[in-house]
């Protein structure tokens, strides 16, 4: 039991070790010149995948206070990203379950989903504000990135950081079919 429970802190807090360094990553100077390709969203990509891997590894409130901290530090509306992403986050909670039979095909046109959803409704919940974004190609540039890295981070999430879906037994799920 206590070994289970330190076990799960410290994937806690990989989580936010890991959301830190692409912050930090995502701030450092290192080229003076504009980039002609945005960014991925690297923080949303890792935090969905984390959360159908294993969602106990990162609950609702450690998804709000790292992507409310990434909102502050990297200049954007403070909260209203972070309150998409976690909303995107509580519904592919919810709807981890049914897609575990369904193939990583399946939960990956899942997570483009909710990653285009959140990208659509941050725009237009900004518009609706008046208040000034990038223009439009850039930012469905992002949002493509952000989903096509996204079996990326899920390899990496289940190779270097042992990230891996429950299986059955730990679940309770492995109920015998007639």
């Amino acid at each position: 039991m206590d070994r289970s429970l330190s076990h799960l802190w410290a994937k806690r807090g990989l989580y936010v070790g890991l959301a830190v360094l692409v912050m930090f990553l995502h701030l450092l100077p290192l080229d003076t010149k504009p980039d002609r390709w945005p960014f991925p969203d690297i923080l949303i990509a890792l935090t969905y995948a984390w959360v159908l891997r294993r969602s106990d590894y990162v609950p609702i409130l450690i998804i709000a206070i790292v992507m409310f901290m990434a909102d502050l530090l990297l200049q954007r509306p403070p909260g209203l990203l972070a309150a998409l992403v976690v909303l995107g986050a509580a519904y592919l909670r919810s709807a981890a379950a049914g897609m575990r039979d369904g193939g990583f095909i399946a939960e990956w046109s899942t997570v483009g989903a909710v990653i285009t959803v959140v990208f659509v409704l941050n725009r237009l919940i900004l518009a609706i504000l008046s208040v000034q974004q990038a223009t439009l190609a850039p930012v469905v540039i992002q949002m493509v990135l952000t989903i096509a890295i996204y079996p990326l981070i899920v390899f990496l999430s289940q190779g270097a950081f042992g990230v891996k879906r429950k299986s059955s037994p730990e679940t309770g799920t492995n109920k015998v079919r007639p």
